[in-house]
């Protein structure tokens, strides 16, 4: 019972899969007729077979992976059965006692160096799965032309059946229902732009006690962003397979979203390690909470004025346009930033001077050792840290814009409370 409660979870969770599945029956079922049908069992003969094992291992999930193993299969299969015939001529040519000893040195020394050829990094991304149809079909033309016949014609036969395998594959992949492996790469980066920035305001909040409901189950959002790197290169190297669809045009540039990438997790490194500061005992040390209200003012603008830049970053990703908005916000981020800098300045001497309550003498002016301030700058200062990294995500987006050519936001006028903000940092 609980493993169909689970299937059933992952079905009403991502029906793209059981979409998936449905279309592997119908891939299967329609390359079985080539064998169940006489007439075009006479054209295949018992080849036939080989279309329906290219269906099972070529048809994946995404559009891009579905070409790229289709592509990648016949490509080895054609160079392979090119160099096995010519082999196998040659081998001809220098007599029946030769004939096993030049095969086995062929196969030796071209298996070897397409073995070798997969531990290359470019070859290995687009390329692994080409590299061992290639070693497998010359190692079996090879075998085979020591004892059969008319292996030209098996060659022909072989190829024939694997391209009609391969071109129902990549046809419904792409008329049913197609997963776009770029559309994913791209809905992943501006979901995880949103996490950096939840993930932000909920560290924040939660040092300063503002106990938000919103932010629950929102603050750890960043370790997605940690853990990202694997599935982007995946995606970004399958979507670079892929024709041009939708928004995405012929050589979208798929590379840049690694770059997006690598810049939010440089940010996320630094979330991570602030949420691990403000879980630690130094952080627990006791501040003064007049102290900490007056650093609460600061903090949390240059926080909130961070993760607006990292949604209005999300917003440009996910409706592919130029936002009018994102500078104003980074100035924004920026003037708070100086505010925080400024407030840190005072603390150049070793003991700062701060009102703080006394019951006899109500309020006056004490001497407070820098010590009780200390983990107050030490939080302040990976803020500013993270506004840093923020700045870079930004380049790193804007260059995306140019290279894929968002278009222009049209202008709107910003909420009251924004602008309201935004005078006042301005103004101070």
């Amino acid at each position: 019972m609980k493993f169909f409660d689970k299937a059933r979870d992952i079905a009403a969770t991502e029906p793209k899969k059981v979409i998936h599945c449905l279309k592997v029956g119908i891939a299967l079922s329609v390359v079985s007729l080539f064998y169940y049908m006489r007439p075009l069992y006479d054209g295949l003969g018992g080849n036939a077979m080989w279309a329906v094992m290219t269906v099972v291992v070529a048809l994946e999930y995404s559009v891009g992976a579905t070409i790229a193993k289709s592509c990648n299969r016949v490509g080895a299969t054609l160079v392979a059965g090119s160099i096995g015939l010519g082999v196998h001529w040659m081998a001809n040519q220098c007599g029946q006692e030769l004939q096993p000893l030049i095969l086995q040195v062929s196969v030796f020394i071209l298996a070897s160096v397409a073995t070798f050829s997969r531990f290359i990094p470019c070859v290995k991304a687009r390329f692994d799965y080409g590299a061992m149809v290639f070693i497998l079909t010359f190692s079996f033309v090879s075998m085979s032309g020591y004892r059969v016949d008319k292996l030209l014609e098996l060659a022909r036969n072989r190829v024939s059946t694997i391209s009609l395998g391969t071109s129902i594959c990549i046809l419904i992949s792409m008329l049913f229902y197609p997963v776009w492996a770029g559309k994913e790469l791209h809905d992943h980066i501006y979901q995880n732009l949103q996490n950096l920035a939840d993930s932000l305001d909920g560290c924040v909040a939660d040092y300063f006690n503002h106990d938000d409901e919103s932010f629950h189950g929102k603050k750890e959002g960043y370790k997605c962003v940690l853990n990202s790197r694997a599935i982007q290169v995946a995606k970004a190297n399958l979507a670079s397979w892929e024709p041009a669809h939708g928004p995405f045009r012929y050589r979208h540039p798929w590379k840049q979203y690694l770059k997006v990438g690598a810049s939010m997790r440089t940010c996320a490194y630094c979330i991570e390690t602030l949420r691990g500061y403000i879980h630690s005992e130094v952080s627990g040390m006791k501040v003064p909470e007049l102290v900490k209200e007056h650093m609460n003012q600061v903090c949390m603008p240059l926080s909130s004025s961070s993760s607006k830049v990292l949604r209005e970053l999300a917003f440009t990703m996910e409706t592919m346009t130029k936002s009018t908005k994102t500078d104003l916000f980074v100035h924004e981020m920026n003037l708070a930033v100086e505010s925080v800098q400024n407030v840190f300045k005072h603390l150049s001497n070793q003991t700062i001077l701060m009102p703080v309550p006394d019951e006899e003498t109500g309020h006056k002016p004490q001497l407070i050792p820098i010590m009780d301030i200390f983990p107050l700058a030490t939080m302040a200062s990976l803020l500013i840290e993270i506004a840093d990294k923020v700045q870079g995500i930004v380049v790193q987006v804007e260059e995306m814009a140019l290279l894929a050519e968002f278009q222009k936001n049209k202008p709107s006028n910003f909420d009251n409370v924004t602008m309201t903000s935004f005078q006042y940092r301005l103004a101070v």
